[in-house]
């Protein structure tokens, strides 16, 4: 039996607010480019400038398919270069987030999206035989084969 008075509740929590220090097992810095995951994010800019440039060289024949394409390589390019300015210029040990978990989630969405494209892309490119107008008599392909070989590039 509690004595009166007394309370099973615990006291309630200090009011201040708390932040923990942000716990960063990535390096900062040049650093974080010897890291798989600096790596990783060097080929993510890389790939999604030879994407961007391989897509826009093209005549777009299907405007929504190629456009999502478009979007995610200009995105996920923009994106994956401000992450590795945060770790460049040391703003990781700034800001409080748990680091290596925002890593893999950023890693985990760039890789959904790239898939995404990545199907749209091969579904544009396995149209390469289709007609462009089905009521011409002339039989002028979707895609000219110089296009047909840039968007096998882009696919890949």
């Amino acid at each position: 039996m509690l004595p009166r008075g007394a309370s099973s509740m615990p006291p309630p929590p200090n009011p201040a607010a708390y932040f923990p220090p942000p716990r960063v097992t990535l390096p900062s810095g040049l650093e974080i480019l010897r890291t798989y995951s600096g790596a990783v994010i060097f080929l993510e800019i890389l790939f999604g400038t030879i994407v961007w440039i391989l897509v826009a060289s093209t005549q777009v024949p299907l405007p929504l398919l190629q456009g999502w394409v478009m979007f995610v390589a200009v995105t996920a390019w923009f994106l994956s270069i401000v992450f590795l300015c945060v770790f460049l210029f040391g703003y990781a040990n700034r800001i409080a987030v748990n680091w290596n978990q925002t890593d893999f989630l950023f890693h985990g969405v760039t890789f959904v999206f790239y898939f995404g494209a990545f199907l749209l892309q091969a579904a544009t490119t396995s149209l390469h035989y289709f007609p462009r107008k089905f009521n011409s008599t002339t039989q002028e392909k979707l895609l000219a084969d110089h296009e047909y070989n840039i968007s096998i590039a882009a696919s890949v």
